[in-house]
């Protein structure tokens, strides 16, 4: 893999744990701690979601889903 896939598998994966940690956050607030644009951040929840690691509950809602992950 490239540098920018490296560097994009490495930002979806901080924002897994990100929010696995928190339990439930917003897309504001994971905007706000990774300063990236909205549009970047729905790209990794759509990544995120595809994959069934994070659902949203509730619009702009977001939280990790019961699939088992190892994180290395």
């Amino acid at each position: 893999m490239g540098p920018s896939t490296d560097r994009m598998l490495n930002r979806v994966r901080s924002v897994y744990l990100f929010i696995r940690r928190q339990g439930t956050v917003t897309t504001k607030e994971l905007v706000e701690e990774f300063d990236m644009t909205q549009r970047t951040m729905q790209r990794d929840l759509n990544i995120l979601t595809y994959n069934d690691l994070v659902r949203s509950p509730r619009r702009g809602q977001w939280t990790v889903t019961k699939k088992k992950v190892k994180v290395s």
